[in-house]
């Protein structure tokens, strides 16, 4: 059987193996066949949809940010939906330090960003996911790494697992062959077997001595895009993290089925990682529907939000209205708002300092309805939840 890395002797610095890697052979009517293809004919599908350009925008922006929960809790941060909200708040509007727990989670949601920005064609390269690691850990403690940005050079064990990681004088030389396998160019049939199978591979190595899961999760994120599960406006299309949320004890094992590097172990694996991402992208395709997302998500969350007491019925006839129209200059309220322009300047402005307007460039006058985080947030998440969006690992965090 070729493998793409070899296993280190017991305690033992690494033995040098020159074969080429093969993808574990499986059949094509197998479960895990069955996935794949269903995943490309969706991939087909992506961006066809009617939901205004905008409006999934903002949508792909909470999910970004829920899956920064997810990452965060399946390392065991118990901060609850709303609290991680409330510190996103305060993160942007600059009032003071915010605590480590709310930290972690946003740095995971501005190392996806930095993803983004980097673009997808980027290559996977040490000083990239150095880069990745030192921004996920930045300025933690109990979640933190006392080399931020640095490869492990402490031989480590993984508490509960049998998987005993390569030495730390071998960490470099498997980098180099985990780096030359993520950015190998493949097949497409063959392209989300590559990004699961590099998935346990780095977590195998360990290479750091703390944040390995997080930065594990975001090379995934970084692969996907590179393998074209991107919108065309530009996002990515899937996140892996969703997969991850199903449990954290289900991912643990799954993981620990193919740590011996076995073909069985890893078309299991490969199996749980491409389901999860299926169901991911199905859910995606319901996002893309206008109507769905205007019945379903928006007009419940502004209908719960009034009776919370939250905001106005007329504030949200305005939110419901630039929804609907993507985005809408003040001008455009008239039959909402009526009076002379700076009266509906002044009613739009509690909306506009609460975030729930934004506009599309400082200091425009044309304006979208933000999704968040902001008070608006929990209400969308609830109608998400509703409707079968959050996976059961997030929920519990509500």
């Amino acid at each position: 059987m070729s493998k793409m890395f070899t296993v280190p002797a017991a305690n033992g610095p690494h033995a040098p193996d020159d074969s080429e890697l093969s993808f574990p052979p499986f059949a094509f009517d197998s479960p895990l066949g069955a996935a794949v293809v269903e995943l490309e004919r969706l991939r087909g599908e992506i961006g066809v949809g009617t939901t205004p350009v905008q409006v999934f925008h903002e949508l792909h922006g909470l999910f970004q940010f829920l899956s920064s929960v997810v990452s965060a809790r399946i390392e065991g941060n118990r901060t609850t939906i709303l609290d991680a909200i409330a510190g996103a708040q305060e993160a942007e509007r600059r009032r003071g330090p915010v605590d480590e727990t709310v930290r972690e989670i946003l740095n995971l949601n501005e190392v996806m960003e930095f993803i983004d920005d980097a673009g997808q064609d980027r290559p996977l390269t040490h000083s990239f996911v150095r880069e990745l690691h030192r921004r996920a850990v930045d300025g933690l403690i109990r979640e933190g790494d006392p080399r931020p940005g640095a490869y492990r050079i402490r031989d480590v064990a993984i508490q509960g697992a049998e998987h005993r990681p390569p030495l730390a004088q071998a960490v470099q030389s498997e980098m180099d062959r985990f780096l030359e396998f993520a950015n190998r160019p493949v097949h497409t049939h063959q392209q989300l077997l590559h990004v699961a199978i590099a998935h346990h591979r780095f977590l195998w190595i360990h290479p750091f001595q703390n944040g390995n899961g997080r930065v594990s999760r975001l090379v995934s994120y970084a692969m996907l895009g590179r393998h074209g599960f991107v919108s065309p406006i530009g996002l990515r299309a899937v996140n892996p993290t969703a997969v991850f949320g199903v449990s954290r004890s289900e991912y643990y094992d799954a993981l620990a089925a193919a740590d011996d590097l076995s073909d069985s172990g890893t078309i299991a694996w490969c199996e749980f990682f491409i389901g999860g991402l299926l169901t991911d992208l199905r859910r995606l395709h319901r996002l893309q529907d206008a109507q769905f997302v205007r019945d379903r998500l928006v007009v419940p969350a502004l209908d719960r939000f009034v009776r919370s007491g939250g905001i106005t019925q007329r504030e949200s006839e305005v939110l419901r209205f630039a929804c609907d129209s993507e985005v809408v200059r003040a001008g455009q309220l008239e039959h909402l708002l009526p009076g002379s322009p700076s009266q509906r300047s002044h009613a739009l402005r509690p909306l506009l300092d609460r975030g729930l307007l934004k506009a599309q460039r400082a200091g425009g006058r044309t304006y979208f309805v933000s999704f968040g985080p902001n008070e608006l947030s929990p209400f969308i998440i609830r109608q998400l939840d509703r409707e079968g969006f959050l996976p059961p690992l997030l929920r519990d965090a509500e």
